[in-house]
């Protein structure tokens, strides 16, 4: 039995169905599963022999990953697959979570996400009834990917061996801009989308509104000055899956209604 929390996110349920076949424990907040609170999620555990760990950006500021882990030990699960950050790899956001991970002697893969292309759900409603994307960054180019991607990874790696022990960097194709973002929406309406170009406050203060402060800051830090790093487009969705990642484009295609 597979557990996978964050089960109703953008990650979460593309992996309930990549995992169509398996027996899975769906879990999520709205099922009392807060991992703040480690000793939720113990009732989903049992009988589990796998564990995909996801947090929310709220578990940075209120969390501790290693009293989450005891807790998976305890109830004997033997592998745990944790969704972490290509920020990690950049020191852009702390190693806490994955350390306490691969310090639990459990099989465990971590999987490095970049730029969500969920993200631009945050465009939908300017672009639905104004057709205008406005974002900070116009021309700085960061890889997006595709979260059914991570999810087909994540599948792979919580079913079948020789991933224990792997970190994978998860992007899309290619790095993109905004203004190549709003582009790729506007070729898939049919219709002109006018980019609108944001200070780095204005998108900060909207930001704000659903974001911690310093998950936040550190965004806004990779879209606005990424690292040669955080610019490199990784392969590893291929290699794991044998087939190139999916493109933003493709991704806006399959939820072009949201932007209609």
């Amino acid at each position: 039995m597979i557990v996978i929390t964050g089960a109703t996110g953008n990650v979460g349920r593309p992996l309930v169905d990549a995992l169509a076949g398996q027996t899975v424990t769906a879990v999520s907040r709205a099922d009392g599963v807060d991992l703040t609170h480690p000793e939720t999620l113990k009732p989903a555990l049992d009988g589990a022999d796998a564990l995909f760990l996801l947090t929310a950006g709220s578990f940075l500021a209120n969390g501790r990953m290693t009293d989450v882990i005891e807790v998976v030990k305890s109830a004997g699960v033997p592998k745990v697959v944790l969704l972490s950050s290509q920020g990690v790899a950049t020191g852009r956001h702390p190693s806490v979570h994955e350390d306490a991970v691969t310090g639990s002697g459990l099989d465990w893969t971590i999987l490095r996400g970049s730029n969500f292309a969920s993200n631009a759900f945050q465009w939908a409603e300017p672009v639905r009834t104004q057709r205008i994307l406005a974002a900070p960054f116009g021309d700085v180019a960061v890889p997006v990917v595709d979260p059914a991607d991570i999810a087909a990874v994540a599948a792979v790696a919580l079913t079948r061996p020789g991933h224990t022990g792997q970190v994978y960097s998860l992007t899309g194709p290619a790095a993109l801009t905004p203004r190549q973002q709003a582009q790729a929406i506007e070729d898939a309406l049919g219709d002109p989308v006018q980019y609108v170009e944001l200070t780095r406050a204005e998108a900060r203060a909207g930001m704000l509104a659903f974001m911690p402060e310093p998950v936040v800051d550190t965004t806004l830090d990779i879209l606005g000055t990424p690292t040669p790093e955080e610019q490199q487009v990784s392969d590893d969705i291929e290699t794991v899956l044998g087939r190139p990642a999916g493109t933003f484009a493709d991704w806006v295609s399959r939820n072009l209604p949201a932007f209609r």
